[in-house]
């Protein structure tokens, strides 16, 4: 469907539930595709491209609150769901909180959906995962593997209409590629990921990604467990790119307001080192979660949350908004049309800074350069911050990289960790894993490493 076509089914079906005795209504449509490619050993091990269309449909009537979805989008549809979602509103609980949002609109965004994605053949597709294979496979003689290698693209639509007269839409384009290589066998073997993202395939370096992961696979061959000890810790983009995450997750204004989170009650004070400077950036063109409005029409935005060590404000839906007695800060964030709006992170960003992972190493001095991490996004208690997980990576010797090293687990809070940042680099990165994150190697302090 056309975007024009997504946003008079928006509008119809929000007419449909005002009709229905809503005091309030906004209706979410979307429409998309996704292509993806699995090759293994030269050979197309899976190709797939399927589509989800749907509309969601969110009712308040006198407090109370109703939500339902489907896929069918036809006027019969659209007015069945708009049915639904007001009877669901007649038997929840009212809540003062609820509503649309007082004023929305769209920010200004461009470029979100790659020219030429359509041009694309599968064909085109299946070499440009076969070429990552191969290069990962011929970097070197200790490639033993290569599992996994995947490409896909994505085309979406999504429009949004609310009974205070707003209606918009836009168009957005995602695509990846990354491999898993094999370096040694039996005890000694060892893993590594590469991986490239961009809007369309043409801005996809497939040497790039396959030699990534051969390279990070390499790095690790031999490694052993290194003695335990408390010392500076450099964080790779991957893993610098995780704790971003995590802490995202405890600025939610949600997480803030039930109690699940260690910043609560922490705006305005200082809770990390100057160096370490976190973003939430709604608008950024790279951004996979860019969009021109949330899901909720507000406009998205830049929203300094760490600044100078500071924490500035936490990320707010309509909801949390109001409860709090301020404005949402766009970050009303939709998965699908399944499901309503709740409090999520855009693209968050961690600054850069203008040194390089030369440097970083020398400043350790003896450390840790920690290029993985298992077990973070269960192990951070979200109340006292404090973690213990699984790493690996490379000794720091004399500011310089020595012997690779696994079986050992990093530990410290999020709190001692913030502070502790002592400086970033100049390699920052989009990882687009576990949400649309940009971040930089980090260099903290110290922290402590369990080995044998």
């Amino acid at each position: 469907m056309s975007s024009g076509d997504l946003e008079s089914a928006a509008q119809l079906a929000v007419e449909a539930a005002t009709a229905a005795g809503a005091d309030e209504v906004d209706a979410w449509c979307q429409d998309s595709v996704e292509r993806t490619v699995r090759v293994y050993e030269g050979a197309v091990e899976s190709m797939t491209e399927a589509g989800a269309k749907g509309a969601g449909v969110r009712v308040f009537r006198e407090g109370r609150s109703g939500y339902a979805y489907g896929s069918d989008l036809s006027e019969d549809g659209l007015r069945g769901l708009a049915r639904a979602a007001a009877a669901s509103a007649a038997v929840t609980e009212p809540d003062e909180h609820s509503g649309i949002p007082r004023t929305a609109g769209a920010a200004p965004v461009d470029g979100l959906l790659a020219p030429g994605l359509g041009e694309w053949t599968m064909e085109r597709r299946v070499e440009l995962a076969l070429a990552v294979e191969r290069a990962a496979r011929q970097r070197d003689p200790l490639i033993t593997n290569v599992e996994d290698t995947v490409y896909s693209d994505s085309e979406a639509r999504a429009a949004l209409a609310n009974s205070n007269g707003f209606c918009a839409s836009f168009e957005e384009s995602q695509c990846y590629a990354f491999a898993y290589a094999f370096a040694g066998e039996g005890a000694d073997l060892m893993t590594g990921m590469g991986f490239g993202v961009g809007r369309g395939p043409d801005q996809l370096d497939p040497e790039q990604v396959g030699r990534e992961a051969a390279d990070r696979a390499i790095a690790l061959h031999g490694a052993r467990q290194p003695t335990s000890r408390r010392c500076p810790v450099v964080l790779d983009p991957f893993v610098a790119a995780s704790f971003a995450g995590i802490i995202g997750r405890t600025l939610s204004a949600d997480a803030v307001q039930r109690g699940r989170s260690l910043f609560a009650d922490k705006e305005g004070q200082r809770i990390a080192a100057p160096a370490f400077r976190l973003v939430d950036d709604g608008l950024h063109p790279e951004g996979f979660a860019t969009a021109p409005f949330d899901g909720e029409g507000v406009p998205q935005q830049t929203t300094p949350l760490i600044e100078d060590g500071v924490l500035r404000t936490y990320m707010f839906d309509t909801y949390t908004a109001n409860k709090a007695g301020r404005d949402s800060t766009g970050n009303g964030m939709r998965g699908s049309y399944r499901s309503p709006p709740s409090v999520g992170a855009s693209n968050l960003l961690v600054d850069a800074g203008t040194r390089g992972l030369d440097e970083l190493l020398r400043a350790a001095g003896d450390g840790l350069y920690v290029t993985s991490v298992t077990g973070l996004h269960s192990g951070v208690n979200p109340v006292s911050g404090s973690f213990s997980v699984g790493a690996t990576g490379r000794l720091i010797r004399d500011g310089e990289l020595a012997e690779p090293a696994r079986e050992m687990t990093i530990a410290s809070d999020l709190v001692s960790m913030l502070e502790a940042v002592q400086d970033s680099g100049n390699d920052a990165r989009w990882i687009p894993f576990g949400g649309s994150v940009k971040a930089p190697s980090l260099l903290v302090r110290e922290m402590t490493v369990g080995g044998s």
